[in-house]
């Protein structure tokens, strides 16, 4: 089969690999039918995730059709349409019984193109697959149900539920990426007074406002602490979340918030941030970072099939598997380009 496969950092490669097989019992392989391209995986070619080695297939987003499952799987058959979540579970350990399968002890967690071949590719092998995967409902397609493999659940878990968000708040969201623009769809199922979102990028400010946000201010040429001291008679934010993942845009979320306040850090970071204790010891803020658990898909899933939740708006470019190189050129110069999330599809014979 073909697949994404990384060589190093800057160094990805649409090449042949051997189709996966079941290892273990609980593995499903299923064929891909749609996948996208996450900021992580940028991160990854930019070398800020070690873990992820010359040779490995990179991608954890896909939605597919089951072709085998091992002796193992109880809840899906060959033939099945089912969303490939980016986060496994085991479903025993002491974390996934919690219900946080993000940190699973026993093989789980974020692995899918990281610690194991990914889903950028024309096949998957899906460990756990009775607990890491969801079938597809009826009346929901393709690209509706690949935005609920990471972004949705991410925003919404890490930055709206870990934020907690309340009726009435006023949400900072600095970045205005994918991960950003789902941020706005999450926090308003919770009906804050004002959304803001901060960008240095007219075009994704313009995605933002069109997303649902109330103000967008580009931090390039507008002071951001003003606009929200004027929003918030001087106290600063309830909520703030970082979408970006570098030191500066994490200190401005702790530099925007309220005392008693919320800091939710959804970014990927690859450098270190400073923490202004010296500052903030005395204001009562709850600072929370995360990786996805992906408890909250069923919901998501829910929200979408009844039309409560839009995640069309999300994909703005498309392509075959087979441009996958000319997909992560789109993605990442998005500045340039206007991408949001790319679709990448199998070719229909």
């Amino acid at each position: 089969m073909k697949a994404l496969v990384f060589h190093g950092p800057g160094q990805p490669s649409w090449e042949d690999v051997p189709d996966p097989t079941i290892q273990d019992p609980t593995d499903a392989i299923v064929r891909v039918d749609a996948v996208t391209i996450c900021g992580t995986d940028l991160h990854i070619l930019g070398g800020d995730v070690p873990a992820v080695t010359d040779g490995r297939v990179l991608g954890h987003e896909a939605v597919g059709t089951v072709v085998e499952i091992g002796p193992g799987v109880r809840n899906l058959a060959a033939g099945d349409r089912v969303l490939v979540s980016c986060v496994s579970a085991c479903g025993r350990c002491r974390f996934c019984r919690d219900g946080r399968y993000g940190q699973c002890v026993n093989g789980g967690g974020w692995i899918l193109g990281h610690l194991i071949d990914g889903t950028q590719a024309e096949l998957v092998r899906v460990p756990f697959a009775d607990n890491s995967t969801h079938r597809i409902p009826s009346g929901v397609s393709d690209e509706q149900m690949l935005m609920l493999a990471d972004i949705l659940p991410t925003s919404y878990e890490v930055g709206v539920l870990n934020g907690c968000v309340r009726p009435a708040d006023v949400v900072v969201i600095i970045g205005a990426g994918p991960i950003g623009l789902a941020a706005v769809l999450g926090a308003k199922l919770l009906s804050p007074s004002h959304i803001v979102v901060v960008d240095l990028v007219d075009t994704r400010l313009d995605a933002a406002r069109a997303f649902g946000a109330d103000i967008v201010v580009n931090s390039g040429r507008d002071d951001v602490a003003a606009v929200v001291r004027d929003l918030t008679d001087g106290l600063g934010a309830d909520v703030t979340m970082e979408a970006v993942g570098i030191p500066q845009t994490f200190e401005q979320a702790v530099e925007l918030v309220r005392p008693c306040g919320h800091v939710a850090n959804l970014g990927v970071h690859g450098a270190p941030a400073t923490l202004h204790l010296e500052d903030i010891w005395i204001k009562d803020l709850t600072i929370t970072t995360g990786l996805v658990d992906t408890y909250s898909t069923p919901t998501l899933i829910g929200l979408v099939q009844s039309g409560r939740l839009d995640t069309s708006p999300m994909i703005t470019h498309r392509f075959t598997l087979d441009q996958f190189e000319d997909a992560y050129d789109v993605f990442g110069r998005a500045g340039e380009t206007g991408a949001l999330k790319v679709l990448l599809t199998r070719k229909q014979h």
